[in-house]
């Protein structure tokens, strides 16, 4: 089960991080050119840097998803990833981005995870 969970982080931090490359993307493309739309902002987006590392990493991490989900309940894996990925985006936006989560929304936070660890107690 420890593998399994830290494939899960894998599959999350490549979630995170693809996340976050998209959110460089389109900024860069939104300063460079502010008047660019349609179908010109859309190849501009696929061809951002930024946005085609995102597209890789994402495919590296759906692929140990594959196997994650092979040898493990969908749901369980799938909340373990979900309470990964909304600490690890919260903490990412405050840090890089600046954004701030409220004392309620951290509390959220807190029962998710608090959820999930149950789901993991239970699954075993």
């Amino acid at each position: 089960m420890i593998r399994e969970i830290l494939m899960i982080i894998f599959v999350t931090l490549s979630t995170l991080v693809s996340q976050l490359l998209v959110k460089n993307g389109v900024s860069v493309i939104g300063v460079r050119d502010p008047d660019l739309k349609g179908g010109r902002w859309l190849v501009a987006a696929l061809l951002s840097p930024s946005i085609i590392g995102a597209i890789a990493i994402q495919g590296v991490g759906f692929l140990v998803w594959v196997v994650v989900v092979s040898r493990m309940k969908l749901g369980v894996a799938f909340a373990i990833s979900g309470a990964f990925f909304y600490l690890f985006i919260a903490l990412s936006s405050w840090m890089i981005y600046g954004e701030k989560l409220s004392a309620m929304q951290w509390t959220g936070l807190a029962m998710i995870s608090s959820g999930v660890l149950m789901m993991i107690v239970d699954s075993r």
